[in-house]
């Protein structure tokens, strides 16, 4: 499943949404998303959304669309 991450930065920073960032990410299921992100990056993880059939076409024609994969450990 394709998921839809937005985040900040900083975890110490107030979030703020002019600062709020996106990744698109495959995985099994959100807490596998959640558990990626989390253990490879320092970003706060605001919103986590599982994008299919019409959001999923919106997204790749209509934003930065570019999947992000962490290497394995």
């Amino acid at each position: 499943m394709i998921y839809k991450i937005l985040y900040q930065k900083d975890k110490v920073v107030n979030p703020r949404r002019e600062t709020t960032q996106t990744l698109y990410m495959e995985a099994a299921n959100m807490v596998a998303a959640r558990t990626l992100v989390e253990d490879n990056t320092p970003y706060n993880i605001e919103l986590i959304q599982e994008l299919t059939g019409n959001s999923l076409t919106y997204e790749k024609e209509h934003a930065d669309f570019k999947l992000t994969s962490f290497a394995k450990k």
